[in-house]
């Protein structure tokens, strides 16, 4: 849904002359346990770290991206230009986001809405007409025509890439004025002309019916899908000429985000992967993780770590980097989190280099804002940070330590990968801290280039690494 409240992120950032790591200080190591996925780190008076106990076991090692590979690219903002160019627009940039290291685009809702051309498509009437049928005022949709979207996303499968349609389907718009036995009123319910001739639907697909007055939500005053009506479920997900199995089969779609699954329950997106299959993540607006992880199971899919968002807004913004402490959708499950810093919704962390060397760097999977890429942050730096996250970032993760300006955590590496130490500072001086590594005597470098430090680890595993003002660190061996 819709935020159009958007910030235009600025930043700068003065480097100070950076001296050469002596990585031969003679510190005697203390003992660090390395077996537990988090901890949480107290410091020494040597200023060396120590394990107070507290963590939490976890069984996974390597996060296995979804299909499309380990970093998504959300591939619109709110209004998008007009004009049916948007479909070209983003076939002209698949390729270097590939190259880069981008595997899955996620596109805005394709299908025709009841504003035709001007529409961000969130008022979905006829789920098979992408821009071949002349209805709702236009034929093509904001975004362009049928013919530019099979182009984009036959480009984007050339690129070896996975694209992931958002899918409205908690309500429906633009429908005709028909008689409703269950208000007793006129409703505009009545979808059984939509030009396509698929999923016709009346009063009896919405609530309230013979199911039941209401479901889990209902959104704007939109006519409220009732997915337990046998024709809604045999057009959504069930007929092999539905919505869920013409997108996969016919318009080669892999997978889906599905809006305001608050609005109805999780056995939909459950029933939906069961017959349709390909990725799904879920807009869960919820920053409980209990939330998170109950309908991520309930439902069998991914979702967006609200969590992990509303922990950075307050961490990075707020000059509380302990906060990264605290639970997160991510940490509770890997597998099922995808991270992100902005979306067309919400932008409200400001900070957001700080962000995005976090998400990129942990576990989960991590979305990239198209503005962010292409518009607002420092591209190279970006590109660097998705390397980073391709190719060392591995493994369980450790926190090693975390204050109002420091945080400093250790992806554990996995299957002969060396894994990461990313060291993030917040506050206005360079900083210095020895860690704990993977590596034993070691040299290891900044993969940022933000510190020209060389370091070689000791042979208990310890090293003193450093950060920049306001900056980021990333630290692994060349292996």
């Amino acid at each position: 849904m819709k935020n159009p409240n958007f910030k235009l992120y600025l930043a700068s950032l003065v480097m100070a002359g950076l001296s050469s790591c002596n990585s031969n200080d003679n510190l005697e190591a203390d003992t660090f346990a390395s077996t537990s996925k988090f901890k949480i780190i107290n410091v020494t008076t040597d200023g060396r770290p120590f394990s107070t106990g507290k963590s939490s076991s976890s069984t996974t090692a390597k996060y296995v991206a979804n299909p499309g590979g380990g970093v998504m690219m959300q591939a619109f903002y709110w209004d998008v230009p007009a004009g049916g160019t948007w479909w070209d627009t983003v076939k002209s940039k698949v390729t270097a986001w590939g190259n880069a290291g981008i595997g899955s685009v996620w596109l805005p809702p394709a299908s025709k809405a009841q504003s035709g051309a001007l529409s961000m498509g969130y008022d979905p009437t006829d789920y098979f007409d992408f821009g071949n049928y002349n209805q709702n005022g236009s034929t093509e949709t904001r975004f362009g025509s049928k013919t530019e979207l099979v182009n984009l996303i036959t480009q984007a499968h050339a690129e070896n890439m996975q694209v992931y349609a958002d899918i409205v389907i908690n309500h429906n718009s633009g429908g005709q004025l028909e008689s409703n036995p269950f208000t007793g009123t006129q409703t505009y319910t009545n979808f059984t002309g939509v030009a396509s001739g698929k999923f016709p639907r009346t009063s009896a697909d919405f609530y309230k019916n013979s199911y039941g007055t209401n479901d889990e939500g209902s959104f704007g005053g939109f006519p409220d899908l009732c997915h337990a009506a046998p024709n809604v479920q045999n057009w959504l997900w069930l007929r092999t000429d539905g919505v869920g199995k013409y997108y996969k089969n016919t318009m080669k779609f892999d997978g889906w985000r599905f809006d305001y699954v608050k609005g109805f329950g999780a056995w939909v997106v459950n029933s939906w992967n069961a017959n349709v299959g390909g990725f799904t993540v879920g807009e869960n607006w919820d920053s409980n993780v209990d939330n998170l992880n109950n309908w991520a199971n309930s439902a069998n899919s991914s979702v967006f770590d609200f969590a992990c968002y509303y922990k950075m807004n307050d961490a990075f913004d707020g000059n509380n980097l302990a906060l990264l402490n605290d639970d997160m959708m991510w940490k509770r499950n890997p597998y099922k989190a995808v991270t992100f810093v902005t979306n067309h919704d919400t932008d409200e962390i400001w900070n957001k280099k700080l962000a995005y060397a976090y998400i990129l760097t942990h576990e989960g999977y991590p979305t990239i804002f198209y503005r962010d890429y292409e518009e607002w942050l420092d591209k190279a730096k970006l590109n660097n940070l998705i390397w980073i996250h391709n190719n060392k970032a591995t493994g369980t993760t450790s926190i090693l330590y975390a204050d109002n300006d420091e945080y400093v955590a250790r992806r554990n590496g996995y299957n002969g990968n060396p894994g990461l130490v990313v060291y993030i500072n917040n506050s206005s001086t360079t900083l210095e801290r020895w860690v704990p590594t993977n590596w034993v005597s070691t040299q290891i470098k900044d993969f940022t280039g933000n510190s020209t430090w060389i370091p070689t680890t000791q042979a208990d595993k310890w090293v003193k690494i450093q950060c920049p003002p306001n900056s980021y660190t990333i630290w692994s061996s060349n292996l």
